[in-house]
């Protein structure tokens, strides 16, 4: 039996309700599919840090580097500073790590409602894929003269050829093997960001010519926005860099039906990958049993494609694809039809047949 270790960060808020649905499922395809996830858990997250002071104890990247895959809850705690616990945990992993790719599905499901009008599921099915450990978020600049009226903050934006050219390898590659509309856009702003994204755009068109069976295209990030408004169904795969991948992605998950189906990857295809719901930790709805697990769940289905069990990860968006059109009244917490382990409950049963 294929056995796989996992490491299991439950987080903040509702992210360990949300993960013990997750798991459920997983467990599920375990049994149907004949494999194993071996699963260690963390108390990583804002109650760990009020208790002892570390955001994440000394070693701990290095310890999750013997891991094949994280599966993540949430981190965001209301007792907590905000940056604390996001730059400490989710940053530091990202780039201790090197998960330099995130990669965010963007699917319209049967049943969920969508705030575009007249698209259905057969226009919104894109996804982008975005480079997770350069540009704005590397923390490269400073701060002189602090609260004075002389202030002057700088915040640099981080390019490397390597770090561009692997992204977008990263999505021709994933735009073969999805093998649906066969384009891959480039999202930037090569108008006025003319030194990063004219690294960005020379390396794209060089990578493009190793792909001749993949159609190209370019959009500023401004016009990608609205396109994926007007007509997402223009989108096969989007790459971009580390900020423009950050907006974008949010409005993707708001024309999918919102935060409780959306779900991402923060991925080292060499190393280990991380798995998580987009949505934050809705502390306000902890331990209420109304929160929607979907988002986990698909997490958890991500984390199986990575790991290579295909039919399983099959199995579970079939599911959650059955649930969310025959099932749930709403993705929204509390207005679903369902309490958070019925849902579980209910896309596990469908997995095991």
């Amino acid at each position: 039996m294929k056995s796989y270790k996992i490491a299991v960060i439950p987080g903040d808020g509702t992210g360990p309700e949300v993960v013990a649905e997750a798991v459920k499922v997983l467990e599920a395809a375990e049994e149907r599919f004949g494999f194993r996830l071996d699963k260690t858990w963390y108390d990583y997250g804002g109650d760990r840090y009020l208790r002892t002071g570390e955001v994440l104890p000394e070693g701990a990247a290095e310890d999750l580097k013997q891991y094949k895959a994280i599966l993540l809850g949430a981190i965001g705690h209301p007792d907590v500073k905000p940056g604390i616990l996001e730059k400490g945990i989710l940053l530091h992993l990202r780039f201790a790590l090197d998960q330099y790719i995130n990669l965010r599905p963007v699917v319209l499901y049967p049943g969920v409602d969508t705030p575009l009008k007249d698209k259905g599921p057969e226009d919104i099915d894109f996804v982008v894929v975005r480079e997770n450990t350069e540009g704005l978020y590397a923390g490269a600049g400073g701060v002189l003269k602090k609260g004075t009226p002389d202030e002057v903050a700088v915040q640099e934006s981080i390019n490397t050829r390597k770090g561009v050219e692997r992204c977008i390898r990263f999505a021709f590659e994933y735009c073969r093997r999805r093998n649906k509309g066969k384009k891959v856009t480039l999202c930037g702003k090569t108008n006025v960001l003319t030194y990063a994204f004219d690294l960005w755009e020379r390396t794209f068109h060089e990578v493009a010519k190793e792909y001749p069976d993949i159609q190209t295209d370019y959009a500023h990030v401004d016009a990608t926005c609205m396109w994926m408004v007007k007509n997402p169904e223009w989108f096969d795969v989007i790459v971009t860099d580390n900020m423009f991948g950050d907006i974008i992605t949010d409005l993707g998950a708001m024309i999918q039906g919102g935060m409780g189906i959306a779900a991402g990857g923060n991925l080292n295809p060499e190393g280990v990958s991380m798995f998580e719901p987009i949505g934050g930790s809705a502390p306000k709805y902890t331990g209420k049993n109304v929160i929607n697990p979907m988002a986990a769940i698909c997490a958890g289905q991500m984390m199986l494609d990575y790991l290579g069990e295909a039919e399983a990860a099959q199995a579970v968006e079939a599911a959650v694809r059955r649930a969310v059109s025959e099932n749930l009244k709403s993705l929204s917490a509390g207005r679903m039809g369902y309490s958070t382990t019925e849902v579980g409950d209910l896309v596990a049963g469908y997995v095991r047949g």
